[in-house]
């Protein structure tokens, strides 16, 4: 069923309670909130939309609403975790600024399914009208279902597994990072593109590595490169060395291996097997860039990365909001760019979602996010993008993240992706960009 078609019919019966409270209700001045308070307050519409493509202005800004995010304080994806919060407190100030008043509830998901249940819960109980993250695919799995199945809208700045796609979420699960299905292609042309012809590809347990790892052999395969080994490793392992010797004994011209914090040891076992890479071209991709630095493989030897190359989502895609970079170090000084455009992404469309709605009810919301990303006025700040859609414009923001356009899946039916090669200082080089599809 259409997803838009499904939520409207959701938001029917709440357009008859508008109606009737709408002239009780007066506008809030916009206040700064702080990120423990638990209250929620939703502003009625004078006049309710269920479509941005209306002519009619909307009315119902400014608004009142309490959102959550459940993000990596700890665990292995703890040390990104400035990267995703920080970015999301300078979303919420620039909507301070423009004249809403919005409460953001912080939770941690850690890494395990477990830790965000229960911060899911939390968020849920204290009645958010949407939920920012997890950040982790295989985190996202263990909870999608909980906070769609409240239909309450999520949205991940950093799940990229290719599950999502066809995942039966009601219309209720939204990402700003593109799917892994596209960094596939753009990481086996790489490859292939450097000459390989004989490849092995080892991939973490879970649903990360393996879409990923499934979308890179699919596409070597495309381009007429042999895929001798496909491997999945343990994701909580320590020791990889009978991996290693498997992919040595293949004789394989280039390794592309997907982990997260286990890349290091992984690596590691590589090395020691004589596939290091001064031996073999090895590629990897995000989940490596963002949890495994020289040290961790050798302490003495930040060239110990050097050569290695792959593919990751652009931090700073030339389609982006432009001014994006300098204003979140400005606001975060030091603080890492890894997911944090897409990140910033997801709160800025949920609030313009929200305004475009004329409500804070949650299937009110879910119902415009598509909306407000594509086939309008363009604009790539929240306080045009708001005064646009309070003038009766419908919009296509185009965010810090680059051009959003979200299809029906609730994801963006592009991406840019950095090529990069480590150099000799263990520094992670961009070499170049790809637009896919």
């Amino acid at each position: 069923m259409n997803r838009r078609i499904k939520n409207l019919r959701h938001l029917g019966a709440l357009l008859v309670v508008l109606a009737l409270v709408a002239a009780a209700c007066g506008d809030d001045d916009a206040t700064t909130t702080t990120a423990g308070a638990v209250a929620t307050t939703t502003t009625a519409a004078t006049t309710t939309v269920a479509e941005t493509t209306t002519t009619e202005a909307i009315t119902a800004a400014p608004f009142t609403a309490t959102f959550g995010y459940v993000l990596p304080s700890t665990g292995a994806l703890g040390s990104i975790g400035p990267a995703l919060i920080n970015p999301l407190e300078m979303a919420l100030e620039e909507i301070t600024a423009a004249g809403d008043t919005l409460t953001l509830l912080p939770s941690d998901s850690g890494t395990d399914a477990q830790i965000a249940t229960n911060a899911v819960e939390g968020l849920l109980n204290a009645d958010v009208s949407a939920i920012i993250g997890p950040a982790a695919t295989g985190v996202a799995l263990g909870v999608i279902d909980r906070i769609t199945g409240a239909e309450v809208p999520m949205c991940s700045p950093s799940n990229t597994g290719s599950i999502f796609t066809t995942y039966d979420d009601g219309g209720y699960y939204f990402r700003t990072a593109p799917p892994d299905n596209l960094q596939g292609k753009v990481h086996a042309d790489l490859i292939t593109e450097d000459g390989a012809t004989n490849v092995a590809i080892a991939y973490r347990s879970d649903e990360y590595g393996r879409g990923l790892a499934e979308s890179i052999r699919d596409n070597l395969i495309a381009n007429g490169v042999n895929v001798s080994e496909f491997i999945e490793f343990d994701k909580d392992g320590t020791s990889f060395d009978a991996e290693a010797a498997q992919i040595a004994a293949a004789g394989v011209d280039a390794i592309s291996f997907i982990p997260f914090a286990e890349g290091g040891p992984f690596l590691q076992s590589l090395i020691e097997a004589g596939l290091g890479p001064d031996a073999v071209t090895l590629y990897t991709a995000d989940g490596f860039v963002d949890n495994v630095k020289p040290e961790a493989v050798d302490p003495a030897n930040p060239a110990v990365f050097a050569g290695i190359r792959g593919t990751y989502p652009s931090l700073a895609p030339p389609s982006g909001e432009p001014t994006f970079p300098e204003r979140f170090e400005a606001f975060a000084p030091g603080t890492p760019t890894i997911f944090s455009a897409h990140s910033y992404d997801c709160l800025i469309t949920f609030a313009l979602a929200t305004v475009a709605a004329g409500s804070t009810d949650s299937v009110a919301i879910a119902a415009e996010v598509n909306g407000v990303t594509r086939d309008g006025t363009k604009c790539n700040r929240y306080a045009d993008c708001r005064a646009l859609l309070l003038a009766g414009e419908d919009i296509d923001y185009d965010g810090a993240s680059g051009v959003l356009d979200f299809v029906e899946a609730g994801e963006p039916g592009a991406g840019t992706y950095d090529l990069f090669t480590y150099d000799a200082a263990g520094a992670y080089i961009v070499d170049g960009q790809v637009d896919v599809p």
